[in-house]
């Protein structure tokens, strides 16, 4: 059986994934682990333990850890997305059969996710967790440092040279990332297609679960 290597976003954990792994049961083994920050994963003191290639590394020893049962597919939903976009760009890491974005952006130096920095951070961080309820995340100091070590990561450039089949799942109304980031993503990469789902915002993994597996089911029937 196929294996989805799902990473989860900036605040949230592996239980993210977790509602989607029940719909997919037997369609494929989704393999969620918990990111640096989060649950008994390494859990950094400073900004420069959050940047986007320590999540790299994270995911690399997920990958490193599947086994030689086949291929597998990378998935990333919101910051879980720029964290499979650069692992692509690792020579170290292993090659997926295809790649899953869902309400994803090419360039985190266009979202506003926050706005302030100190004390204030931390306030919009525990803010947003409501807006998105987020069940399980990340602490709060782990959420600040990541932002503050990512928050100008621009990946456009990269797009034209990633080749895999590509799966793309946006909301029509996401506020977090905007559509016109998924079509951007879209158009800048040869191999992907892009599906929208209607009313849909940023927090599809638990409020749109049913959608977003059946869009993953019909892509896995596709590859085969």
């Amino acid at each position: 059986m196929i294996q989805l290597l799902a990473l989860h976003g900036i605040q949230g954990s592996r239980q993210g994934w977790l509602g989607v792994a029940r719909s997919l049961d037997g369609a494929c083994e989704v393999v969620a682990p918990n990111l640096r920050g989060r649950g008994e994963a390494f859990r950094g003191t400073h900004a420069d333990d959050y940047r986007l290639q320590g999540f790299v590394d994270d995911a690399r020893a997920a990958a490193d850890q599947l086994g030689e049962a086949g291929p597998f597919i990378l998935a990333g939903w919101s910051m879980g997305a720029s964290v499979a976009l650069e692992y692509l760009s690792d020579p170290r890491a292993r090659r997926p059969r295809a790649l899953i974005l869902i309400s994803a952006t090419p360039c985190l130096a266009r979202v506003n996710w926050f706005r302030s920095d100190g004390p204030a951070l931390l306030d919009e961080i525990a803010e947003r967790e409501r807006r998105l309820s987020i069940k399980g995340g990340a602490d709060h100091d782990a959420v600040a440092w990541t932002w503050q070590s990512i928050r100008h990561t621009d990946q456009r450039s990269m797009l034209p040279g990633i080749d895999l089949p590509t799966l793309i799942i946006h909301g029509s109304d996401d506020q977090d990332c905007p559509l016109e980031h998924a079509h951007e993503l879209a158009h800048g990469m040869p191999g992907a297609r892009l599906t929208a789902i209607e009313g849909g915002g940023h927090s599809l993994l638990t409020q749109h679960t049913e959608q977003v597996s059946e869009h993953i089911q019909s892509f896995l029937r596709v590859l085969g």
